[in-house]
């Protein structure tokens, strides 16, 4: 007889996931909200801010996710994964560009008071999830998966 496995953010689905890690953050009432968070645009290239009233939790919980999944992630590989087509309506031709730094930063650092995100000090740079970070985004899959 096999022993039962844990279930990690790897084994649910990427929108179910952070769906349902946006809604703790949310409830956990440890994520502050910027001043400005309802008309600031996420990126250069964007004409508007976010619909969503939870955008912010969202993306803060699809930062813990890429970061889960990829250790060492840096601010920079954050811009291109946010970024996106820009002058997308006119003849010219289109070019990529980064999202928004300060907004990405802004998350990380507040995920990193959280304890769910350090930053990497051997030289190599960039966010790796923690012990405790590791914990709570599997116990957060974990229920994902038993919803599913």
């Amino acid at each position: 007889m096999e022993e039962p496995r844990g279930i990690g953010v790897r084994d649910v689905k990427p929108a179910d996931f952070i769906a349902a890690y946006a809604q703790h953050l949310k409830n956990s009432g440890k994520m502050d909200l910027p001043r400005n968070w309802e008309v600031v645009k996420t990126a250069t290239f964007k004409e508007l801010a976010p619909y969503s009233a939870d955008w912010y939790y969202i993306r803060a919980a699809s930062i813990a996710r890429k970061v889960y999944l990829r250790q060492n992630t840096g601010i920079g590989a954050l811009r291109r994964v946010y970024g996106g087509p820009a002058r997308r309506n006119t003849t010219l031709p289109v070019h990529f560009q980064r999202g928004s730094g300060k907004m990405i930063r802004t998350m990380c650092q507040q995920l990193e008071a959280m304890g769910v995100l350090e930053t990497v000090e051997d030289g190599k740079g960039g966010r790796r999830i923690t012990e405790k970070g590791q914990q709570d985004l599997d116990r957060i899959a974990g229920q994902v998966a038993a919803r599913s």
